[in-house]
């Protein structure tokens, strides 16, 4: 049988091991987004909040 000690290790091990797997897999896609807008940009797509200037609704 697991004692205490262990069982609490094993459960604040697991939740730091999610944790910093959420991490990377954030960063990673930020990473990916900006990649992406550059190509974009490079394309000449622009931002809707960049705008021309014209009139909103």
């Amino acid at each position: 049988m697991m004692s205490h000690e262990a069982f609490v290790f094993l459960s604040y091990a697991a939740t730091a091991v999610t944790l910093i797997g959420l991490l990377v897999l954030t960063l990673a896609d930020g990473r990916a987004r900006k990649r992406e807008l550059a190509e974009l940009e490079a394309q000449g797509v622009r931002r809707r909040s960049q705008g021309s200037g014209g009139p909103r609704s």
